[in-house]
């Protein structure tokens, strides 16, 4: 809603963070070579799958529309299912810690319950007749089975020894108490508590080193990625907007929205109005100068050709090539803009941050009180056309959405009830505020004016009273 002020905004997001999954991560980076301008990409995709090991169930929601927008552009739900990165916040990581601290494990999921019950049916029978130093082959063991089976195994028979092995196998030892207690005790053990952390962080450990290298994050209209990093990767959202704000920017001091940028550019050059990556990607390909001497060269390394070959649209790793190439074709475009001098000297990835400098931290907020949300400072509010106001005349018992629908054929407002009788209006065009002045001048039912504090709000009007 226009409405929205980024505090409302933030909690409805909030709450769609909470309840759904990340399935798929793209990061893109880059390095120049030889001091020329020539930026050679590096493009990652992954799966991800929140961790189950050892933690709380972790239960999340999936949109049929959004399970059918992925599978249009070939998502392999397989991978995701079976294959996912696992992850987990310092939360979790906590809870987990300390579960295997207090040798208090408990598997979760009926999978790895059977699993389990099977591995433990199997030991018992061979232990009775084996004699020390006798080995047995647990097998078919996937991902977190293997450790699971380890630590139930060791915690329930004093007199075994477990070690991983290839192709989804386990090995387990008859052992003495004294050389069972010198494996506890080596460095090599697998499912020492910091191997098994290592193991439960997954793709946690990689968001980690983003966070220590401090280098600029960019997305595009990256408000819910950037929630969901929080979320997924870091800790719980706060309740508190402003925490969640300092938080960002404790993790991600420069923060480059293109959304913002592009749609700053959109005004400043005579190029279609395109709102989406792909189009925002294509229109600057076709409308810039590729034999600019100084016009940056976007390679895609030899381990992404795929990238180079064929257009992967919604796949998380090309979207992140689309965002890094529209980050730098739209800053050499704003330098072209200040001055031709620096353009010709080869400008450098410091240049381009320079003249990007008064949109880093601002994220762009959709529909609402602002136009974006600055991760550096305070919001900025939006200049809206003046709010409306509706009295509704001997048309009893009509609500928000009924008014809503009433100027829907004619433009769009957003809604809300000043009291009994009366809506607010506000729209984000000028001229729809126009057409319903005038159309609704005589209207029996409806008579519509512009908003005036002094006049309409009902605290001024309890006051005067």
């Amino acid at each position: 809603s226009l409405f929205d002020s980024p505090a409302e905004r933030y909690l409805k997001a909030r709450r769609s963070v909470q309840r759904f999954t990340v399935t798929q991560l793209g990061e893109c980076c880059s390095d120049t070579q030889n001091h020329l301008l020539r930026y050679v990409v590096h493009s990652y995709n992954f799966f991800l799958f929140p961790s189950t090991l050892g933690v709380t169930d972790v239960e999340f929601t999936l949109s049929a529309s959004s399970i059918q927008f992925l599978s249009h552009y070939g998502f392999d739900y397989n991978k995701f299912l079976k294959d996912g990165i696992p992850y987990m916040n310092e939360e979790q990581e906590k809870s987990l810690s300390q579960r295997l601290s207090a040798g208090s494990w408990k598997v979760s999921g009926a999978l790895g319950r059977d699993v389990l019950k099977k591995a433990i049916d199997e030991v018992t029978c061979w232990i009775a007749a084996a004699e020390e130093e006798e080995t047995m082959i647990l097998q078919d063991l996937s991902g977190y089975q293997m450790i699971e089976v380890q630590l139930v195994l060791r915690q329930a028979l004093k007199n075994v020894w477990t070690q991983p092995l290839e192709d989804k196998k386990v090995m387990v030892k008859k052992v003495s108490p004294q050389n069972r207690w010198l494996l506890e005790n080596s460095p090599y053990d697998c499912c020492q508590k910091e191997q098994i952390l290592l193991s439960a962080r997954g793709f946690t450990n990689l968001f980690q080193t983003l966070v220590e290298a401090k280098k600029p994050l960019v997305g595009h209209n990256m408000l819910m990625d950037i929630m969901h990093l929080h979320e997924k990767f870091y800790k719980p959202l706060p309740e508190s907007y402003e925490e969640f704000k300092r938080n960002i920017h404790n993790l991600f001091p420069v923060l480059i929205d293109t959304k913002t940028v592009t749609k700053s550019i959109w005004k400043q050059f005579p190029f279609p109005r395109v709102s989406n990556l792909l189009e925002v990607y294509a229109v600057l390909c076709r409308n810039l100068n590729p034999k600019d001497p100084a016009w940056p060269v976007i390679a895609l390394a030899s381990d992404c050709s795929r990238y180079a070959e064929k257009e992967s649209p919604h796949e998380a790793g090309y979207d992140a090539f689309l965002c890094g190439s529209v980050l730098l074709k739209s800053a050499h475009l704003l330098l072209c803009r200040l001055t031709v001098d620096a353009v010709e000297a080869d400008p450098s990835f410091p240049q381009y941050l320079t003249v990007l400098a008064e949109y880093l931290n601002k994220v762009n907020f959709i529909r609402g009180a602002v136009s974006n949300i600055n991760f550096s400072g305070e919001d900025t509010p939006c200049q809206h056309p003046p709010l409306l106001v509706v009295q509704v005349r001997g048309w009893p018992g009509l609500n928000e959405r009924q008014i809503y629908q009433e100027f829907k054929a004619l433009c769009r407002f957003d809604v809300r009830r000043l009291s009994e009788n009366q809506f607010i209006l506000l729209s984000n065009k000028f001229n729809h505020v126009r057409l319903v002045l005038r159309d609704y001048k005589h209207h029996p039912h409806l008579r519509v004016s512009v908003y005036r504090h002094w006049r309409h709000s009902p605290r001024v009007n309890c006051l005067l009273q």
